[in-house]
């Protein structure tokens, strides 16, 4: 993978933890837990985080599964190494990555999958998913919004830290054309030392419920859709051949 190329959360990636410190990640995992314990039953299955970010599901998920993660991002995998010393990771494009194994789950949450922005970089990462599979093994992804969810020029403001010596302001407006959403996000950040300006640019593609499905069934893989999810944005189970 070219040097260049970063992952959309490079530029904030110090602040990444605080910044998302409102997400129930111990939930969510258990919310994935439950979902693998009615496909596969129980056991110690293994499972692959794509888009694993700083590792806080996987921090949570290796009680039960054996784990490994891949993200584009290498700040953020710096700091999951950090988090999971024993757990392999690996730097990787979610549209092309050969890890030379298979897991009983892949998962790509956070709404992650929408970063691949095009119909056919969806397919691309949903087919490279597939192929991590185990036979009988199940992908779970959760979905960007679909064109008709978007809100476009819409502006939006969240302060998300106010602790004595940490606050950190975030203000964006949301854009859309076509099947493409966009927005910079634009954070304001205080220490005691100093205050600081960062601007990460988002892209990611909106997919219809339709467009997602046949994505998976491309992929050779069956698909069902659970419109509330972990989160509320949705949720795709797609189950790999026994």
């Amino acid at each position: 993978m070219p040097g260049r190329q970063q992952g959309p959360f490079d530029r904030a990636a110090e602040w990444y933890d605080r910044i998302y410190s409102w997400r129930d990640y111990r939930t969510e995992a258990e919310g994935v837990r439950r979902i693998v314990r009615m496909a596969l039953g129980p056991g110690r299955h293994r499972l692959l985080d794509v888009a694993c970010g700083t590792g806080r599901h996987l921090a949570e998920l290796r009680k039960w599964f054996e784990v490994e993660g891949v993200d584009i991002s290498a700040p953020l995998l710096e700091q999951a190494r950090v988090r999971l010393p024993r757990v392999r990771l690996r730097r990787a494009d979610m549209t092309g990555f050969d890890l030379g194994r298979r897991f009983d789950v892949v998962m790509c949450l956070f709404s992650s999958i929408g970063y691949v922005r095009t119909r056919a970089r969806l397919e691309k990462a949903i087919g490279c998913m597939a192929a991590h599979l185990a036979p009988g093994g199940v992908l779970i992804v959760e979905p960007w919004f679909t064109p008709g969810q978007w809100r476009r020029n819409t502006p939006h403001a969240l302060l998300l830290a106010d602790d004595p010596e940490l606050k950190i302001a975030r203000l964006n407006t949301s854009f859309g054309r076509g099947r493409r959403s966009w927005f910079d996000l634009h954070y304001l950040i205080a220490t005691p030392a100093r205050t600081t300006h960062c601007v990460e640019r988002h892209e990611l593609g909106l997919f219809t419920v339709a467009e997602m499905k046949q994505a998976f069934r491309r992929a050779g893989l069956r698909v069902a859709c659970d419109s509330n999810g972990l989160t509320g944005r949705g949720l795709y189970l797609g189950r790999n051949r026994p």
